[in-house]
């Protein structure tokens, strides 16, 4: 498998399809942070917001880099699961590789600032509720990546439909989290704990909706791979 996720890395680099994702994700940190000068939580908690959609295109990216006849080779000789499991491990390497530059760029562009009155989290409270933030939004998605991908969609066209429709909705029904609270992964319920300091219970349920509504995605993607097979 390590061959796979590392064989799937590479062509992702080397085809310079990496690029367009970080250079959006550069551009949408610094004009989200210049000068904003918000504290840590609340600074990397819209961070995780604004880089879902970036996280999840760059999965795209990643997974469609492969021909299909090199994965479908690359199913039979690994095995299918396998072969899925490497390709969402190696979206999973991309998003964390993503990590830091989502910590750096908003300190760098005076995005972040310390305690200033009492009350405010210490700094390394927020980075670390700034890191779980973006934890949570990275399985999600990848996951919807995954299922906007060209192995599990028909065409090109329902893979762009399904990228931006997951988007929106997530963003939709975010703001609707007490009509529908499991419908959308929590990404706006993150960022809105994170301004506030989330609570140990608050934390816990965030991390439990997260991980289930990507586990689900996720097995929505495999069904689809299988059927497309």
């Amino acid at each position: 498998m390590i061959p796979l996720i590392g064989m799937r890395l590479a062509g992702f680099v080397r085809s310079a399809r990496s690029l367009p994702p970080l250079i959006a994700g550069l551009v949408v940190l610094t004009v989200l942070h210049g000068g904003a000068g918000a504290q840590a939580a609340e600074a990397y908690g819209v961070s995780a917001v604004v880089l879902f959609p970036v996280l999840a295109w760059q999965t795209r990216l990643l997974l469609d880099t492969e021909p299909d006849v090199q994965r479908r080779l690359a199913g039979v000789v690994a095995g299918r699961r396998p072969e899925l499991a490497a390709g969402v491990l190696a979206a999973a390497v991309a998003g964390l590789a993503f990590l830091p530059i989502a910590l750096l760029v908003p300190w760098l562009v005076g995005g972040v600032t310390g305690p200033e009155r009492p009350g405010d989290l210490p700094v390394a409270l927020g980075l670390g509720i700034g890191l779980w933030a973006y934890l949570l939004a990275l399985p999600a998605a990848i996951a919807l990546g995954a299922l906007a991908s060209r192995a599990a969609t028909a065409s090109p066209l329902y893979g762009v439909a399904v990228l931006v429709g997951g988007v929106v909705g997530t963003f939709v029904f975010g703001l609707k989290a007490s009509v529908v609270p499991w419908l959308a992964p929590p990404v706006m319920a993150t960022a809105r704990a994170s301004t506030a300091g989330p609570a140990g219970g608050t934390l816990a349920l965030l991390t439990v909706h997260a991980l289930a509504w990507s586990a689900v995605a996720l097995a929505g993607y495999a069904w689809l791979r299988r059927r497309r097979a």
